[in-house]
Formats: C-alpha cells, structure tokens, sequence
C-alpha cells in the first residue's frame, strides 16, 4: 500500500492570561530571580485561573488551529489530547473537548507521555492520515501543571506554567510534512519524574498528601543529565529515518524545559544557537504544551516559511524521547 504524506494543515496556541514572574515567587519560596535565570532561563510563567480546566485551554488553542486550517469541528475524525493534568482521571481529555468543540464525527485518545506528548501526537496520528484511515486529525497538547506543583519544594515550583498548542492534520504528497520521526523510553528511570501518589500503587491518602506525593517530583540532577544525552541520540535517529542531516535543519523546536539543554543539544548537534527555539522565558516549562506552542510562535511571526525543515525534539517522564522531522508545507 502506497502511504500518503502529512502535513499541518493549521497551529494554534492558548496560554492563561496570569503571570505568575520570579519576583513573585520570592514572596512565597526561598529563591531568587538571578537564580532562577541563571539556572533555567525563565523570568515568568503563566497560571491557568480557578474557573478553568486543562480542557478549557486545549478548547480555545484547538478552536484557533483549526481556524487557522479552515476546518469545522465537526469535519475533524481523530482528537489525540496530550496531557499528564487531564480534568478528571476518566473521560479523558479528549473526549471532554470532543464535546466542548461540536467535533461530533471525532473518535477520541489522550497520550500520557508527559514533555514528548506533542510530538508524539503528531507522529501518532500521521499514522492515521498516512494509511488513509482519516483524512484529518486533531493534536493538541494541553498542561495545567501549576494544579499538581508543590509550592514548597522550590527546586521545581520555579519551572512549570499552563498553556496549550494544537495543530491540524491533513494529507499531503509524499514527500512533504512529516518525513522521518524516532521515539524511544528508557523506562528504568521513570521514578526520576512523576506523581508518586496518583494511581493505583499509591492511591491518594492522608499520608501522600501531608508528603506532598500528590504533587509532582522531578529529580533534576538525573533528568538534566539524561535530556542532555538524549536528545541529540533521538534528535539525530529522527534525521536519519527522514533522510536528512543537520545542515538541512532550519529550525529546532524543542521542549522547553531548560536554556541549558537548549544551549547543550545545540551545541551537541552542531546546530546554530540562533535556528534553536526558546520562549520558556515568558512562559517556563509548560512540558506536553511548550513544543505546540513555540511552533505556532514561530510559524505566526513569520519566520516559519513554506519548504523549510522543523526538527521537533521531545523529553520528559518515562524517560521518554521522541523526535521528528517536518518539511514546512502549508
């Protein structure tokens, strides 16, 4: 069977209007704005509001993806959701915004990948569009991780902000849109990132909440340790199943978690500082959601252009890797 291409059709993004800056954080956490930019990067952050969900941000950046691709709801097949801070356990994501769209013909998944969980989206649900199954398909990567950070442990409550960012499938020629892709997990590692007490080893309890096991932990010495080894191993295994090689790479989108791995995967890459994304500055780490919405940053200022490369390269929790390659066509 001959595959078709894939291409996205229309992006989109949505973050919450709060800022939440380091300033801030000094009030209520034993940290500094040097400090915080020196190691991270970020000067301030976005929180979603009382009155909203997870759902409700990938509502508004999926609503703005799908005018941007002059798409109906209703005309979408597919909605893959990524999220670790879905509203509710079950339904999942995608089905709550199935109903909050009108997409009425959509089937409906959600990802759990954590960081990689937008280009995973894209690669998943190519896969649909390339065999012929669908003809378009909805992505949107979604996070309120400021509902699951513990507010005491300022090594990590500095890092994490609300947002999402969305994209539309649709098929194209061969040849175009996504050309090569790689994903891997290393799963020994898993305990280095997550919500000790979320699920059915640890169900929540007393005990969890007075540890703070139902907010998030992340062990950053290993992490920053395992994405700077990471993602150019993964970065370069996408550029090699897609057929090209990093001169051939225009832009780098990546997940923002840190400057420092963005400099490092630059640099380890062999690739232009300046052909690297960064926008964690104004929004931090905002971990399914930073790669959807730095794409739609760079493809509306203008500087994303028709027949140009995006490199696309995700980590997170699992420890998962995923990266891809898209030629530019829309």
């Amino acid at each position: 069977m001959d595959l078709r291409g894939c291409r996205i059709a229309g992006v989109g993004s949505y973050v919450p209007e709060e800022v939440l800056t380091n300033a801030d954080l000094e009030k209520i956490v034993d940290t500094s704005d040097e400090w915080i930019v020196s190691h991270t990067g970020i000067r301030e952050r976005r929180v979603i509001p009382d009155d909203q969900n997870t759902s409700d941000l990938a509502a508004e950046a999926s609503r703005r993806a799908l005018d941007d691709a002059g798409v109906q709801a209703d005309q979408v097949q597919l909605i893959i959701a990524a999220t670790v801070t879905s509203d509710t356990v079950f339904p999942g994501t995608s089905a709550i915004l199935e109903h909050k769209l009108g997409a009425k013909r959509a089937a409906t998944f959600d990802l759990v990948t954590g960081c990689t969980g937008f280009v995973d989206g894209i690669v998943t649900g190519a896969q649909f569009i390339q065999t012929g199954a669908y003809d378009r398909v909805l992505v949107v990567a979604a996070e309120a991780l400021t509902r699951i950070t513990n507010w005491t442990d300022r090594s990590t409550c500095v890092l994490f902000g609300d947002g999402a960012g969305a994209a539309v499938l649709e098929p194209t020629d061969p040849g175009a849109g996504l050309l090569g892709y790689a994903m891997d997990t290393q799963g020994f590692a898993g305990e280095h990132l997550c919500i000790p007490s979320s699920g059915s080893a640890w169900p929540p309890d007393e005990k969890a909440i007075a540890e703070h096991a139902t907010k998030l932990y992340m062990n950053g010495h290993e992490i920053f340790k395992m994405a700077v080894r990471g993602v150019p191993y993964i970065a370069r295994k996408a550029m090699k199943n897609a057929g090209i090689t990093e001169e051939d790479v225009d832009w780098v989108v990546m997940h923002q978690a840190n400057q420092r791995i963005l400099d490092a995967a630059a640099d380890r890459l062999h690739i232009a500082p300046e052909k690297v994304i960064s926008n964690l500055e104004r929004y931090g780490n905002t971990s399914a959601a930073s790669m959807g919405i730095a794409l739609d940053e760079l493809y509306r200022d203008g500087r994303l252009q028709n027949g140009q490369h995006v490199l696309m390269v995700g980590f997170g929790a699992g420890f998962c890797l995923a990266g891809a390659v898209i030629r530019w066509d829309k």
